[in-house]
């Protein structure tokens, strides 16, 4: 199967997990070929060409490129991978965000696979739509194969400042692997705070599944801090399996994100995500 038709497959299937909660976040893919709301002189296009210049629709639903402007990964200099020469793909997730007080549109786009990665590649574009629209900052955001915005998709943390929350994953037979990076906007440009690596797993006498959850917690600072917990839940099943199912069983693991005036970023108050991403990784 072509990989960008499997993607798109994938998407499909992961819409009802991503939409839970995004409908209330303003989360929209709408035809490329569409214009803004309450606007007649710009479409989803024009800004999508912003980061790939080529960019065109192919007359089957799905619009091609080639390769994107040059941007650095989420992650710094020595992460990721070099982008797909060609893409294709039906849309691309939006997102309206405050930032420094201003409104601001933010882009998703997958483009594939990446030719010297196992991960994808995945612009995250930042854009002023308010008068002439103006592309502020791109990053590659993919940390796998495949690259959403995970809900709520967006925090407020603070009166004209949201965070970006998306994920990159991929899935075996009976395994689900979940990155979930946290992003800030400050002056414009995306800054990555942290990671959470999250790990699923299905057989045949228990399911193991790691759900993550957000919440914002006001405490005097600049941004207010972002309390993340991980929910490791194991569920038995009612199968016939060679193995004894064990008990039920579900605990919480939570990482609080600070923000630190005097190293101007968020610092987080323990090492426990890094703790799970180590059990996690024995169960590979």
């Amino acid at each position: 199967m072509p990989t960008n038709l499997f993607r798109f497959i994938l998407a499909v299937m992961l819409l009802p997990f991503l939409w839970s909660a995004a409908g209330a976040q303003a989360v929209s893919f709408p035809d490329l070929g569409s214009s803004l709301p309450g606007r007649s002189d710009v479409t989803y296009l024009d800004l999508a060409r912003m980061v790939i210049p080529s960019l065109a629709a192919d007359g089957d639903g799905f619009y091609k490129g080639g390769l994107p402007i040059e941007m650095r990964h989420i992650e710094g200099p020595d992460s990721g991978g070099s982008p797909p020469e060609t893409s294709s793909f039906p849309n691309a997730a939006v997102l309206l965000i405050k930032a420094g007080g201003k409104d601001r549109m933010a882009m998703l786009f997958d483009l594939g696979d990446s030719p010297d990665s196992a991960e994808g590649y995945a612009v995250l574009a930042l854009y002023d739509v308010t008068a002439k629209p103006k592309l502020l900052d791109a990053a590659n955001v993919a940390v796998d194969r495949s690259t959403y915005f995970r809900e709520p998709n967006k925090l407020s943390i603070g009166a004209g400042d949201d965070m970006l929350i998306t994920m990159s994953t991929h899935f075996n037979s009976s395994q689900g692997y979940v990155i979930t990076p946290l992003i800030m906007v400050r002056d414009d440009k995306f800054e990555l705070i942290d990671m959470i690596y999250t790990f699923d797993e299905r057989l045949c006498a228990y399911s193991r599944k790691q759900d993550v959850a957000f919440q914002t917690i006001a405490d005097g600072q600049p941004y207010a801090a972002v309390k993340a917990t991980v929910t490791d839940s194991t569920v038995p099943s009612d199968e016939s399996c060679d193995d004894a199912p064990p008990e039920a069983s579900s605990h919480d693991i939570s990482v609080t994100y600070h923000w630190d005036k005097k190293t101007s970023r968020y610092v987080k108050d323990s090492d426990a995500f890094e703790k799970l991403a180590a059990e996690n990784e024995k169960r590979f």
